[in-house]
């Protein structure tokens, strides 16, 4: 595991606090050994999110399953690509982005479905997560933060955390692959991506919360339920 982490501790507009062991996004929980099994166990989480498409998990496994959590399937992307083969002249801050408004238009269900679940809970802990934990989850991590009012700069920089993994994750698929990616760009999380998806979003609908409420249809009731389970005075 590369990009396991917990959304907590970010503070929003109003001045409350991401609550901390509520909420994690990640990289692929099919990766997660013994040791790592036991700790995952110890977080006490009762939903998992699992964002990838069906053959990802045919392909590579997903993950084990407990009797104290639940598991959901919830493909947010639909035009699949290979990053790893995409040449060195494509540049990541707005082909990244453009795929983020791809995903933002075609994955509408899934997304509001991932929303609920979220929101859904009594608190208890909820872990959503990709391959890589970076663009699949870096649009969901995005969306809850936003409707938790969560500061744009925030949200920009929690997503360029990913560039800490970036290493680790660049040796996964060259193992996988048993050569480099093509694209130097591969694994990478530059603060520009977010950035201009966020703009995008703003320009077609106003606000993330436009958005989330005229495209994906959330309600108000949902973004109450998730500003009551994850935010703290």
């Amino acid at each position: 595991m590369h990009n396991f982490r917990d959304l907590g501790g970010y503070r929003t507009a109003d001045g409350r606090t991401v609550a901390w062991g509520r909420l994690y996004r990640s990289d692929s929980l099919s990766k997660l050994d013994d040791a790592d099994w036991a700790a995952f166990l110890a977080l006490g989480i009762r939903t998992v999110i699992d964002l990838r498409y069906p053959w990802e998990i045919e392909r590579n496994g997903r993950v084990r399953g407990h009797e104290s959590f639940t598991w959901h399937n919830l493909s947010i992307e639909h035009r699949p690509y290979r990053q790893a083969e995409l040449g060195p002249e494509v540049d990541p801050v707005p082909f990244l982005a453009a795929k983020y408004a791809e995903v933002a238009e075609d994955g509408v269900a899934e997304m509001r479905a991932a929303l609920e679940l979220i929101a859904a809970g009594d608190g208890s802990p909820v872990v959503f997560h990709c391959a890589s934990g970076k663009d699949r989850t870096g649009i969901i991590a995005a969306l809850v933060l936003a409707l938790l009012d969560v500061p744009e700069e925030v949200i920009v920089a929690d997503f360029a955390l990913t560039e800490l993994a970036t290493e680790h994750l660049v040796a996964d698929i060259t193992a996988r692959m048993g050569r480099p990616p093509v694209w130097p760009g591969y694994g990478r999380a530059p603060e520009g991506v977010m950035r201009l998806f966020l703009a995008e979003l703003t320009r077609e609908y106003g606000s993330v919360r436009g958005y989330a409420e005229q495209r994906l249809g959330v309600d108000e009731a949902t973004v109450r339920s998730l500003r009551d389970h994850l935010l703290e005075p």
